[in-house]
């Protein structure tokens, strides 16, 4: 979903309240994530292509940090890098963040809020490279990663890289799908690709070992929850 349309669905559902997930905190164990707004669902898939982790190169963060209102949530950025932030609601809590580097170019989108919808799909997915998230044990289960991964929809090929809750594909080979849940709030992080962005697999892994894939990366790797 493009980010202007999925910042208008946030503020069409805090003007309609149509889901709190304030309330679906109730009776969560402290230091746990409360479930998805509703049950996620899976597809069938290919037998997934992993990178053990072994093969994950060490992403230092950036220099430059951000902190969202709650001062719960952070992330680290490049230097010369910058972060444009909008509070959409303050009740309930509506925040967006968009990533831009150094020449202005908008890479990530970020969403943060106390609203939200499920997600949902039939795509079969392939893992380029999925990592745990060092600063986000603890703060939601499973622990979400940072991935890069291909899905295929009725003969269509997108690559998305962003956070995911756990892997994109559990052990069993089934696609995952949901939101990351923080606390009462949920979390997206969705690196921006103009499609068509690669000519296949190869090229894609080569872009993502290259110094802009590697920032973005490092971005992702750096979210905290405190």
């Amino acid at each position: 979903m493009h980010p202007q349309q999925r910042a208008s669905f946030l503020l069409a559902a805090v003007a309609a309240a149509a889901l709190s997930l304030a309330g679906c905190a109730a009776g969560t164990p402290a230091g746990s994530a409360s479930p998805a707004p509703s049950a996620s669902t899976a597809a069938p898939s290919p037998e997934p292509s992993i990178v053990p982790a072994a093969t994950s190169s060490p992403v230092p963060q950036g220099p430059e940090a951000f902190t969202f209102a709650d001062g719960r949530l952070s992330f680290a950025y490049p230097a010369g890098w910058s972060v444009k932030h909008e509070q959409v609601s303050a009740s309930p809590a509506v925040e967006t963040a968009t990533v831009l580097d150094a020449s202005g170019k908008e890479q990530i989108a970020v969403y943060y809020s106390q609203v939200g919808d499920a997600t949902a799909g039939n795509d079969s997915r392939n893992i380029i490279e999925t990592d745990p998230v060092p600063g986000l044990i603890g703060a939601s289960v499973p622990t979400p990663s940072s991935s890069f991964f291909i899905d295929r929809t009725d003969g269509a090929t997108h690559y998305r890289m962003g956070l995911t809750p756990g892997s994109p594909v559990s052990p069993d080979g089934q696609v995952q799908y949901g939101l990351v849940r923080i606390g009462d709030r949920i979390l997206t992080a969705d690196v921006l690709f103009d499609e068509p962005r690669f000519e296949g697999p190869e090229s894609a892994q080569t872009w993502y070992w290259s110094a802009e894939g590697r920032a973005l990366k490092s971005v992702l790797m750096s979210f905290s929850y405190r």
